[in-house]
């Protein structure tokens, strides 16, 4: 006893003086507050019923129509012709301003959810020693599963006859496309699944979704730390200025949203200025993201008409729209996942009983994958 005494006194004293020691311990501490925010929020992306199924159809249906006017912004500032850097970043104002605006009117973005509920499902793990707590957690990874499918058809959905409706409506405005035939030749290539880059660039994507989420995290915990919700509602200058009553819905209102905040600007600025940015340093990244490619491969079909649909380039395209959604999905879910599991000191889990379980529950209900069942 008295040698391992000594031993882990050595040990705590050479830690107190290590640079390595003391990253780690910070890390850890800043997972666990990120994966704790995260968890609380990602709780709200998980449907469990059939009403709530319906609800995140609807509003995922709804994040797919702003996606659309998204999509037509986007094509109308490349048509200003404006250097990489102030086109990434007026793309990356734009991109948030929309994402902003989906968090306003209570929508939702699909690719948004994983690195919230990642936390959530990774908390779960902490206690498997129940009889019925494996069952429990496959439950959850089957709810998991089935709300995923639901965002992504509601956004894809909804994208893609929006996009053709205002392509329509320009036409009939203008006498021209959304695009021009060279620019949705260009799409077709970037997005079709013979191009080498689709599949990586929608992996990377999946990391930048991941990356929102930590700073989304970092952000909230900052304004908690530093107590700016109770700076803004009783601070005498911003209550003079507001009023007692306004300065409290201020405060309600920043403490409730300023996580999104942090995501939706993060993230649009990511997607627009990094691609231009990276391409300076001759790193040739690009991101897919799943509903904003969708609505692209719909401007580009409209604008060669009904012979698009004999072209084996859109189909092609068609086939990769898959895949990006669920590259984008699972990569910002690992990461997340890792970090909770990392911030929830969850080790020792048994992986192959858990993967056994899931297996056994797609084997006999396929289908609670990707709809629900019962009343709600």
């Amino acid at each position: 006893a008295t040698a391992r005494l000594v031993s882990h006194l050595a040990s705590t004293s050479e830690e107190r003086r290590s640079l390595r020691a003391l990253f780690s311990s910070n890390s850890s501490l800043l997972a666990a507050k990120l994966a704790e925010r995260s968890a609380e929020t990602g709780e709200h992306y998980i449907t469990r019923t059939p009403a709530e199924y319906r609800s995140m159809l609807g509003k995922a249906a709804g994040g797919g129509a702003v996606t659309a006017l998204t999509t037509a912004a986007k094509f109308g500032l490349g048509a200003l012709g404006l250097a990489a850097f102030w086109g990434g970043f007026w793309a990356g104002v734009m991109y948030s301003a929309s994402f902003v605006l989906i968090q306003f009117l209570h929508w939702t973005l699909a690719t948004k959810q994983p690195a919230m509920t990642a936390p959530a499902m990774a908390a779960k793990l902490k206690d498997l020693n129940r009889s019925d707590a494996v069952e429990d957690f496959v439950d959850e990874v089957t709810h998991l599963v089935r709300s995923q499918v639901a965002a992504v058809v509601g956004n894809v959905g909804m994208v893609t006859p929006c996009v053709l409706l205002i392509s329509y409506a320009i036409y009939l405005a203008s006498g021209h496309n959304m695009i021009s035939r060279n620019e949705a030749d260009h799409v077709f290539h970037s997005l079709s699944l013979l191009s080498p880059g689709t599949l990586f660039f929608a992996a990377f994507t999946g990391v930048l979704l991941f990356a929102s989420s930590l700073i989304a995290g970092w952000t909230e915990n900052w304004f908690v730390l530093h107590r700016l919700d109770s700076a803004v509602r009783y601070n005498p200058r911003i209550t003079a200025v507001l009023g007692i009553a306004r300065a409290d819905r201020w405060a309600r209102f920043m403490r409730e949203h300023i996580s999104g905040f942090a995501s939706n600007i993060s993230l649009g600025f990511m997607l627009g200025m990094l691609p231009p940015v990276l391409a300076f340093v001759g790193l040739g990244l690009e991101a897919r993201h799943v509903t904003l490619s969708t609505g692209q491969l719909a401007a580009a079909a409209a604008s060669y008409g009904l012979d698009a649909l004999r072209m084996p380039v859109l189909w092609w395209c068609v086939a990769a729209i898959p895949l990006i959604g669920v590259l984008n999905l699972t990569v910002s879910f690992y990461f997340a996942f890792q970090l909770a599991l990392r911030a929830n000191s969850v080790s020792g889990v048994d992986r192959k009983r858990i993967r056994g379980a899931i297996w056994a529950r797609l084997r006999r209900r396929p289908g609670s994958f990707i709809v629900p069942s019962g009343q709600g």
